[in-house]
């Protein structure tokens, strides 16, 4: 089977295409990925040949807070999908779309005359009336309407969003116009690929939750790292390198732990967070494997992204969670719910209100539950589940 995997995203789009990729290639299918240039070269580390499609995720210019600027952002990344996708897709029997920023791949798939899937990371991404619709970043959205209202005004989104880009490539390509762009890119059954011990599906058969893709890390923690976390009580961890105004949050993240007398890791991200000071309880670090360093944390404070959600929920470490924009919201709201960490409010956070929330957080009935979870999520391997659906698939 020849396979193409395609997103367009930060990491928590790029590892778990990564995983399938690497799980398919192991089952001796042949695949290729296009992914953000900023992750091109770590998947052919992998060994799997991969396309850049699309900007620079760390350094991109689309502005969304302006309709201008969404309707750029639109054009130029249905452009490059266009642009890119058809010359891979042409050799493969099936291409795999993943998360809500790939619009034009069932479009590729139609027009190189392959097989098609689209796969989603979060339920949020995907139309139900057990939950809201995940909000757009830069786009004002009223959410004090029913659960129906809320998704019709998110289909009416997608269409003012994609809907003139899309199309307008369609008919260049020579296919038909299409008058619904989310049930289009969507398809009639997504795949979901998120736990369902963390996150199931709330039972309508279209959507096939796969489970979570998890990219196998095998990678030692840096020596000073794990010099560091030998030294004393589990550390926190926080994840918020993405922050607006990320320089000014070290302080705030800092001692706020210190407030509840616990050591703190921070991780440096996209904005290069620095500590406040060179106190010795204190460490940061660059890129490491998630999953050996949270099971040695006492808390991972992030924004609730998927991938970081499902690797502190996968190692058992209890959670607080700030989100900021679109999905962050509803792994928030998981965390909160299962009882196996804190949401905080979306706002900055203060040294009192993030000391308040790890205060809660590593009560010991925390770490309970979170270890609970975690252990239900060890009987799950989505990664394998979603490569024999391919399989599948395809055969059939």
């Amino acid at each position: 089977m020849r396979v193409l995997l395609s997103t367009v995203g930060s990491r928590g789009e790029a590892q778990p295409v990564a995983a399938l990729a690497v799980r398919l290639e192991a089952l001796g299918h042949q695949v290729s990925v296009c992914v953000s240039p900023d992750f091109r070269d770590w998947i052919e580390e992998l060994g799997i040949p991969a396309v850049s499609v699309g900007p620079r995720m760390r350094s991109s210019a689309w502005d969304l807070t302006t309709p201008e600027g969404r309707s750029r952002a639109a054009d130029e990344a249905v452009a490059a999908q266009f642009a890119t996708l058809p010359d891979v897709a042409r050799e493969c029997d099936v291409l795999v779309g993943c998360g809500a920023v790939q619009v034009a791949a069932l479009s590729v798939a139609e027009l190189v005359g392959i097989g098609h899937v689209h796969a989603e990371f979060c339920p949020a991404a995907l139309p139900s009336p057990h939950h809201p619709p995940a909000p757009w970043p830069g786009w004002s959205q009223d959410d004090s309407g029913g659960n129906e209202e809320l998704w019709a005004a998110d289909a009416r989104r997608w269409q003012d969003a994609w809907g003139p880009a899309l199309n307008a490539h369609r008919t260049a390509a020579g296919l038909a116009p299409i008058d619904g762009v989310r049930d289009h890119v969507l398809t009639d059954q997504p795949w979901l690929a998120a736990d369902p011990a963390l996150s199931p599906w709330p039972g309508e058969s279209a959507v096939v939750q796969t489970g979570a893709w998890i990219l196998p890390d095998e990678r030692p923690l840096p020596v000073e790292l794990a010099d560091f976390l030998d030294a004393g009580e589990p550390p926190v961890y926080f994840g918020l390198g993405s922050y607006p105004g990320a320089h000014r949050i070290s302080e705030v993240m800092i001692n706020a732990v210190r407030a509840v007398g616990r050591r703190v890791i921070v991780s440096r991200g996209w904005a290069d967070l620095a500590l406040a000071d060179d106190r010795a309880d204190c460490v940061s670090i660059g890129e490491a494997n998630h999953q050996a360093l949270f099971r040695r944390v006492a808390a991972v404070v992030h924004h609730g992204g998927a991938g970081t959600t499902t690797a502190a929920a996968g190692a058992g470490a209890p959670q607080v969670v700030i989100p900021q924009q679109y999905d962050q919201h509803y792994w928030a709201g998981r965390v909160d719910s299962l009882g196996v960490g804190t949401a905080h409010a979306q706002r900055m956070p203060t040294v009192d209100t993030l000391a308040s929330a790890l205060s809660a957080a590593l009560q010991p009935e925390i770490a309970r539950r979170a270890n609970a979870l975690a252990a239900a999520m060890e009987e799950n391997d989505g990664t394998q589940d979603a490569a024999q659906l391919l399989v599948t698939r395809v055969k059939h």
